[in-house]
């Protein structure tokens, strides 16, 4: 794992792997981290924004759930998608498949679980305000 997390801060390292790619795949690789980072930053704005913004919910300390969850979950794409890319242009350098990743789906099921904790919460106030 630490192997990983220091080939990450050492593009030498990732340059004396393989080929040098064709310079669009390269390009294309690093949109797609820059895309994920951004999801992360979103999820962290969220998660603030949750612990700053939202009322006291009717049920105890769903709010604090919440903005951990989303801060959490931010931090954690945001941590997958530097790996991702490293992953992705050393297979790009070697020639190999792409690798596949479960954490799309992962990251899909989290939001959608979260969303439906909201819908629970907005009813519960709705509920217990009428």
């Amino acid at each position: 794992m630490w192997e990983a997390i220091r080939r990450w801060f050492d593009p030498a390292d990732l340059r004396s792997v393989g080929e040098p790619p064709d310079y669009r795949f390269s390009l294309a690789n690093e949109r797609t981290f820059l895309a994920w980072l951004r999801t992360g930053l979103a999820l962290v704005g969220g998660g603030l924004a949750a612990a700053q913004f939202l009322p006291p919910l009717p049920l105890t300390h769903l709010r604090e759930v919440i903005s951990v969850a989303l801060l959490l979950l931010g931090g954690t794409v945001a941590v997958r998608s530097v790996d991702h890319w490293a992953r992705t242009e050393r297979a790009i350098r070697l020639g190999q498949e792409l690798p596949a990743s479960r954490f799309p789906a992962v990251l899909a099921l989290a939001v959608g679980a979260g969303a439906v904790l909201l819908v629970v919460a907005v009813l519960a106030r709705t509920i217990g305000d009428g």
